[in-house]
């Protein structure tokens, strides 16, 4: 399912002038298919707000602009926001913290009780065995502990098996390694590197974490001040260096090294992920010896 906003604009408390903020302004995005996409923007920017929109979290307003997913037209007052909600899944930042139910099982489920009410428990205990399994954990050994009893990272992954089991095209995250050590930020990068390839067609992330953005996103929007200022592929986006520190933005490793080395005179062309830099960076280290040799 493609995702696609045209001049989407949302003001909170709109009604009231004092209190009345432009937290989105005529955002126009396509978001295709199959994408890991990013969206980065500093706190207030209007990311949130953004992704709150694509499965009905935030209606849209009259006159405020479009929003159509799949055959799903969000601006339609008859839209089925139930089953829009099954497939376009939600994950919000710390999603462990939101885990409720008495056994892990239970609150897995959860979501097919909500969506598939008409299922049997022998249809649901298979999904959600299915889901547990998909985020990496032994459904037997974990199905009848309580969710509080867990570590933090496999918290997470319960509550990422809660989304999926509904099996969405479209899986939106806001700050998906947000608190996680690097170990546990490498683990949970592979489970939605995987997920992605098996599972979810689509992957939509807001982070501030630029190193992920830059190692994982196929493309990504900067959102500034509620607009959309620009989009691109994360080289485009993170070789636009000095825009990006106006905009209060920090660089990934790879791009800072790039900028650091550009003013030695070493350029480095590279696609912005750490085997792609590491790479240029060798050939372009040889490429420099070589010529100093022959100035010699």
């Amino acid at each position: 399912m493609r995702i696609v906003t045209e001049n989407l604009s949302y003001v909170y408390s709109e009604k009231s002038k004092e209190l009345a903020v432009q937290a989105l302004n005529n955002i126009s995005l396509t978001i295709e298919e199959g994408e890991f996409f990013g969206i980065i923007g500093q706190t207030g920017s209007g990311k949130s707000t953004f992704v709150q929109h694509l499965n009905g979290l935030i209606k849209v307003g009259k006159d405020k602009g479009s929003i159509v997913i799949g055959d799903f037209n969000l601006t339609d007052k008859k839209c089925d926001f139930k089953s829009l909600r099954a497939k376009v899944g939600m994950v919000f930042q710390y999603p462990e913290y939101q885990l409720f139910a008495e056994t892990v099982k239970d609150d897995v489920a959860f979501g097919i009780k909500n969506f598939f009410p008409a299922l049997s428990e022998k249809e649901t205990e298979e999904m959600v065995k299915t889901a547990i399994t998909l985020v990496g954990l032994d459904y037997e050994i974990v199905k009848d502990k309580s969710p509080f009893d867990l570590s933090g990272g496999q918290k997470r992954r319960v509550a990422i098996a809660g989304v999926i089991v509904t099996r969405p095209e479209i899986l939106v995250l806001d700050e998906p390694v947000a608190g996680l050590d690097p170990q546990g930020k490498r683990e949970f990068t592979e489970l939605l590197k995987n997920l992605h390839k098996t599972t979810v067609k689509t992957i939509v992330i807001v982070s501030h974490d630029m190193n992920f953005v830059s190692e994982n996103c196929t493309r990504v929007a900067v959102f500034s001040h509620g607009e959309l200022y620009a989009e691109g592929s994360p080289k485009e986006i993170f070789s636009d260096f000095t825009r990006l520190k106006e905009l209060g933005l920090d660089l990934p490793v790879t791009a800072y090294l790039t900028e650091k080395l550009s003013e030695t005179g070493i350029k480095v062309e590279s696609d912005i992920t750490t085997d792609g830099f590491s790479d240029a960076f060798a050939a372009a280290y040889i490429e420099n010896k070589e010529k100093r040799r022959r100035e010699e």
